[in-house]
């Protein structure tokens, strides 16, 4: 069986699918795709994944889409190395945290990753390519229309890092109730992969003020994941 993976290097939803693997120690074909080339949304990679995002899992040469999705087929298609609990009341607590992480924190981080970073590779286009920049994105048109040439508002971002907050919040009282060192108590889990990236992405920018002052839990558990080989 062939398992190949179309990704961004510093992508985060990349990232987590590779920890995932990393994880159960599976051998995958890595392409690694460039962003500023916009290899993502050639009729070749559209064909695989019409939304033009990364990353896409392809499977024997079927296509799996979405990061979320991808971490949980890995984990249901190669059960060696379990990831998810057993326990049905504890399964769905992890699926609810998958869900709000997808809802809440990995859009957050969107905002200040392409207000600090991405926005300056559309800094110096003319207002007709920016337009056909952002309307080449099937999924995220809008969102770069939003964005704009000249970055988000200021509310805008703040009710993002307020996103970030929640985020490691619940995660702090999380870990504090069940007593850790993981979202899921003893149990190393596909939450705790899927937002880890989002998390460390958030201190590569210098928001780790977020957390560090106060949610003591979240700097040990991020501390703990960077610590774990596959990461």
């Amino acid at each position: 069986m062939t398992l190949e993976l179309y990704n961004f290097p510093a992508s985060t939803c990349s990232l987590k699918v590779r920890i995932c693997l990393a994880e159960k120690n599976l051998d995958w074909v890595d392409h690694q795709l460039n962003p500023g080339a916009t290899d993502h949304l050639t009729p070749t990679y559209l064909k695989m994944n019409p939304n033009g995002v990364v990353p896409t899992l392809l499977h024997d040469g079927n296509p799996i889409l979405d990061s979320s999705v991808i971490i949980e087929y890995l984990d249901e298609v190669f059960p060696e190395i379990k990831l998810t609990p057993n326990d049905p009341k504890k399964r769905a607590t992890m699926r609810w945290w998958l869900r709000y992480f997808e809802e809440k924190p990995t859009r957050a981080v969107r905002y200040p990753t392409f207000q600090k970073i991405l926005i300056r590779n559309f800094k110096n286009m003319s207002e007709k390519e920016f337009s056909a920049a952002a309307n080449k994105r099937p999924l995220k048109k809008d969102f770069y229309k939003r964005m704009g040439q000249n970055g988000f508002s200021e509310a805008e971002i703040k009710t993002a890092l307020n996103d970030i907050r929640q985020t490691v919040e619940r995660i702090n009282s999380a870990i504090s109730e069940n007593g850790g060192p993981w979202i899921m108590g003893n149990f190393y889990s596909l939450a705790d992969i899927c937002v880890a990236p989002l998390i460390d992405r958030m201190e590569d920018m210098g928001f780790e003020y977020l957390w560090e002052k106060d949610l003591p839990h979240v700097t040990k558990w991020l501390r703990s994941m960077k610590a774990r080989p596959a990461y």
